[in-house]
């Protein structure tokens, strides 16, 4: 099932993981050592193009009146909320932006364009997903309480409509962000006048974000109302569909380990370093690509050091991936195409019950663990050199099932 010995399963010694924890601390000082102005000019960009793009996205669908226009204003216009919600939105709220000292650009003060309040998605967000990543009962993320992604999560007959559960989530991605980090934070508060607050927070903010989209905006265009209308529901929905992508893609395609509780005992920062490196699964994409993702298609990046400037990520990935090939650890990468694919290819399969499956549940494409390392170094019964010898063997064999399991080895 899950990993519950991540050394293990990772064929590291307690050397081996506190060296590589040093690497990748020297990673986090060279670049928090090298921030300065051609950062900051970054994202005051990357905040005076969304906005203008907003602006000119919204001119085009009041002002055109050719069916093509406003299909170029509405694809403008969800182009301009993904950018505001992963590039920015997303990335200020992990704090990448403090060292800045600007109150327009820091995590305590910027409200993202979505349903969810940034309070709160920070708590489920930031502390629940990202310290406790892919841990099995401690990560709200893993499904999201809808979807069962590992067979650590039991077979219950709601599953079978999971499919069906993941096209309707994909869809009201927002709305299902705003519930779960509205959740996170009525579960870890006593009172019910602390759970109410909450609650009135949330429906504070959907009044403002529906207000203005599907109100304030259909009224100024006048008699045009319901082109603008038809636009917003439409880019909020392409939004919703992109965004959904890019995180089930960074979370859930093979390779992307689960863990137990018991990872949790005693865990070193180094431990933790290799959690979020097992943990999660990029995607190949160019610079424009890697931009409208929020840089999320350096999800291993992001894992390790998410409080370090996007903009960053591809430099530290290359310095990543050299360490997976140092340390002989699966760096689990593909096309966004592929990563989705097996994303999905897990919603289905496992929406049936475990009987039906015919993968070991230790050495399973989706999730894997230790043990069926365990099972391979089972030693023969004649002892002495033999036995030395196939454990050996099987080890051997043991480390190749495991490196064929990780998407993307050792690629150019």
């Amino acid at each position: 099932m899950a990993i519950s010995d991540i050394k293990e399963y990772a064929h590291l010694t307690e050397e081996d993981v506190e060296a590589l924890r040093s690497e990748l601390d020297a990673i986090r000082r060279d670049i928090t050592d090298s921030l300065g102005e051609r950062d900051a000019t970054y994202i005051r960009r990357t905040i005076a193009f969304q906005r203008a793009l907003d602006a000119a996205a919204r001119l085009v669908i009041h002002c055109s009146r050719a069916r093509i226009g406003w299909i170029l204003g509405t694809t403008a216009l969800a182009l301009a909320k993904s950018v505001e919600n992963m590039e920015i939105g997303h990335n200020v709220s992990h704090g990448q932006w403090d060292w800045m000292n600007d109150p327009e650009i820091h995590s305590s003060t910027w409200e993202w364009d979505m349903a969810g309040v940034s309070s709160q998605w920070q708590y489920s967000h930031n502390y629940r997903h990202h310290v406790f990543s892919n841990v099995v009962g401690m990560d709200d993320d893993l499904g999201f309480g809808v979807i069962r992604i590992t067979r650590d999560q039991p077979w219950k007959p709601d599953n079978l409509l999971q499919p069906l559960r993941n096209l309707l989530l994909a869809s009201t991605f927002e709305w299902g962000i705003a519930l779960h980090g509205l959740y996170s934070e009525r579960d870890r508060v006593d009172t019910a006048a602390e759970k109410s607050a909450h609650t009135r927070a949330l429906l504070g903010k959907i009044a403002r974000q529906a207000g203005k989209d599907y109100v304030l905006f259909p009224a100024v265009s006048g008699r045009r109302w319901r082109r603008t209308l038809k636009a917003n529901l439409s880019a909020n929905l392409l939004r919703n569909l992109w965004a959904y992508v890019v995180i089930f893609c960074g979370h859930f395609p093979d390779g992307a380990e689960k863990f137990t509780a018991a990872e949790l005992e005693h865990e070193t920062r180094a431990e933790w370093y290799l959690r979020q490196m097992l943990g999660t699964a990029n995607f190949r994409a160019g610079a424009v690509l890697a931009f409208l993702s929020g840089n999320l298609c350096y999800q291993i990046e992001h894992h390790l050091f998410p409080d370090l400037p996007s903009n960053r990520y591809a430099e530290i990935a290359t310095r990543v991936r050299a360490l997976c090939e140092k340390y002989d650890l699966p760096y689990t990468t593909g096309s966004l195409a592929k990563q989705y694919f097996l994303t999905l290819r897990t919603i289905h399969k496992l929406a049936f019950p475990d009987r039906f499956l015919s993968a070991t549940a230790d050495d399973a494409p989706e999730t894997a663990s230790e043990l069926k390392f365990r099972t391979a170094l089972t030693p023969p019964s004649d002892g002495g050199t033999g036995r030395r010898a196939g454990l050996r063997t099987a080890l051997r064999e043991a480390t190749a099932n495991r490196r064929r399991h990780a998407t993307g080895r050792r690629r150019a």
